[in-house]
């Protein structure tokens, strides 16, 4: 310690003239005398304030935006919310709807732009919400009443035609090889084939095998099977028994029974004994129940 004090006099000029021939004398002294010598001769570069100022003025700052980490990931996400949610709605809308009556019910739904159907017995639609106003077209396989609203032009095509308004009431039918179709408020064009019928109020077509039939007017406001009646124009047994099947939801067999006669009349929807007894009148054949609603016909003798 004493050594590192008498150094540090001896670089400060701060020894005494006998301190300084002591130190002088001490075998670390000529080491001491050569570095104090060398280090005399090194020069500090000169420092110039106003240059060095002028300089940190001159230079250009740059700008570093610094985004968080957990800001870049819940961009991220959002975005990605975003494009599965539009793939989702995109997805809705584009997929095809369909609606089905089961057989001995009848189902009741609104199209996008709040037109009304009632689905008739066994029978389906088949639609498409993706840019319904401008294209309300659907796909009928059965029978339904329509209700629809104003607007664009509104078609029902089926197997073995189409129909086509712009805003009324009107039923289709396509069933087998007869096609039906009943207006019941303003004007409906009907295509079958390579003909074309505009019908109006009260107004119905029908076609069978390719025949355009003769078929009554009607003042109905309405289907009468909206209503609980099954109502036939014309209608062959074998039309009638197939349209039972579906109402009642039961299984009619039978065998060698064959008519030409052709019914026109209404039935019950929802009593199955009495169409039953309807039926047999007309056609003259008997029937038996089972316990599961299977119902088989027979062809009366002559001497009952």
């Amino acid at each position: 310690m004493e050594d590192n004090y008498t150094l540090a006099k001896w670089l400060a000029g701060e020894l005494s003239e006998a301190e300084l021939q002591a130190f002088e004398r001490t075998s670390e002294f000529p080491i001491y005398q050569k570095i104090a010598n060398y280090s005399s001769q090194l020069e500090a570069p000169a420092f110039d304030e106003s240059k060095l100022y002028d300089k940190i003025v001159s230079t250009k700052k740059e700008s570093v935006k610094v985004i968080a980490f957990h800001q870049t990931m819940w961009f991220k996400i959002a975005a990605i919310f975003v494009l599965f949610a539009g793939l989702s709605v995109f997805y809705k809308s584009s997929i095809a709807i369909s609606e089905y009556a089961e057989n001995g019910e009848q189902t009741n739904f609104l199209l996008p732009d709040n037109s009304q159907v009632v689905l008739n017995a066994g029978s389906e639609i088949d639609y498409n919400k993706w840019n319904w106003n401008k294209n309300r077209h659907l796909e009928l396989a059965g029978e339904a009443y329509f209700r629809v609203a104003k607007g664009k032009k509104f078609e029902v095509q089926t197997d073995l035609g189409t129909v086509t308004v712009l805003g009324t009431q009107f039923n289709v039918k396509a069933r087998g090889n007869r096609f039906d179709v009943t207006c019941y408020e303003g004007r409906v064009k009907v295509n079958y084939q390579q003909q074309q019928v505009i019908i109006t109020r009260g107004n119905r077509v029908s076609f069978e095998n390719g025949v355009l039939l003769k078929i009554p007017n009607t003042n109905a406001t309405k289907p009468e099977w909206t209503a609980g009646e099954l109502t036939f124009v014309d209608a062959n047994l074998a039309s009638i028994l197939d349209e039972m099947q579906r109402q009642y939801d039961c299984t009619i067999q039978h065998q060698n029974i064959v008519s030409t006669q052709l019914f026109t009349g209404t039935l019950p929807a929802d009593d199955l004994e009495k169409g039953l007894q309807i039926l047999s009148s007309m056609y003259h054949v008997k029937y038996t129940r089972s316990s599961n609603n299977e119902i088989t016909l027979e062809l009366l003798n002559v001497e009952e």
